[in-house]
């Protein structure tokens, strides 16, 4: 059994979408909009056929509290970038540019090395070798 995807409620689309093909490659399909319910998504494909939908309606409710608290639901989202110096420089990057470090780069107790940031709609993505 293989999961299929998971989905993400965004403030913004635009910019999530734009975050996840920046940074961690993705590719993106086209926009879908329901003009009737408001609700727009894009799908958005990884490595090994890994997919992520990005979702948005109006009625959805914003996260309370500051991105780095812990809430139900999906902990954090892990991209395996391949070597620590990988790690490095992907965190170097989104560092310079403006993005919450929630973590900075370290040896875990279980031997990888990690790091994470807080992407647009405050959800952890882990950076790991």
């Amino acid at each position: 059994m293989k999961i299929k995807s998971v989905a993400f409620w965004c403030k913004d689309i635009e910019v999530t979408r734009d975050f996840y093909i920046n940074y961690f490659n993705a590719t993106s399909n086209a926009k879908y909009t329901n003009p009737i319910t408001g609700f727009q998504s894009y799908n958005l494909i990884f490595d090994n056929d890994v997919r992520v939908e990005l979702m948005s309606k109006s009625t959805v409710l914003p996260r309370l509290g500051k991105a780095e608290h812990d809430y139900i639901g999906i902990a954090r989202l892990s991209f395996l970038v391949g070597s620590d110096e990988a790690v490095d420089s992907l965190i170097e990057q989104l560092r310079g540019d403006g993005y919450h470090i929630a973590s900075h780069p370290r040896r875990s107790v279980d031997g990888f090395y990690q790091g994470s940031v807080i992407d647009p709609d405050g959800t952890r993505i882990e950076i790991v070798a």
